[in-house]
């Protein structure tokens, strides 16, 4: 069954849905107010703060994941080229890191111009694509940062498939 077929409300607002979303998920999560709410989504290497804030002036759902991240000072150049590395593979959404909060993020808005209305399924996708680029480029800051990987190294962490099953 699809998540949309859990709400029949046509003109729901966006962070109602997201709301209802993290309670289908089992997310903990909290509504700061009526346009914006941050859960806490489980992926396979960390927990990510997810944050998603309805802007009516400009009729956007803003999403904002991310996870902390130490590098040294140093690695911040090389840092930054895995990052563009990483954006030049990512359609929807991008990466950057905010040095004085110490934080990867990976961002995205969904223009809803016109008195659109995002669907179950639409938002739920875009928390999903979310943890899923965070997951899969994951490894790669840890190669650049911690392994001494060069960027473009640690990218084939994140491009290369398994093939086969353990």
């Amino acid at each position: 069954m699809a998540l949309s077929e859990y709400m029949l409300e046509d003109d729901i607002h966006p962070i109602d849905i997201v709301e209802n979303l993290a309670a289908y998920h089992d997310w903990d999560f909290d509504r700061i107010g009526d346009d914006q709410i941050a859960m806490a989504v489980e992926g396979q290497w960390r927990t990510y703060s997810i944050t998603l804030a309805w802007s009516g002036y400009d009729e956007t759902l803003r999403l904002v994941c991310t996870f902390e991240m130490e590098p040294p000072e140093d690695q911040l150049g090389r840092l930054y080229e895995l990052l563009n590395l990483m954006n030049d593979q990512c359609w929807a959404g991008a990466f950057t890191y905010w040095p004085e909060q110490k934080l990867m993020v990976y961002r995205y808005g969904l223009v809803l111009a016109g008195g659109q209305v995002a669907s179950p399924d639409q938002i739920d996708t875009m928390i999903n694509a979310a943890v899923l680029s965070a997951e899969r480029y994951y490894p790669a800051i840890q190669l650049l940062v911690w392994g001494g990987r060069s960027p473009r190294e640690a990218m084939q962490a994140a491009i290369a498939e398994a093939y086969g099953r353990a």
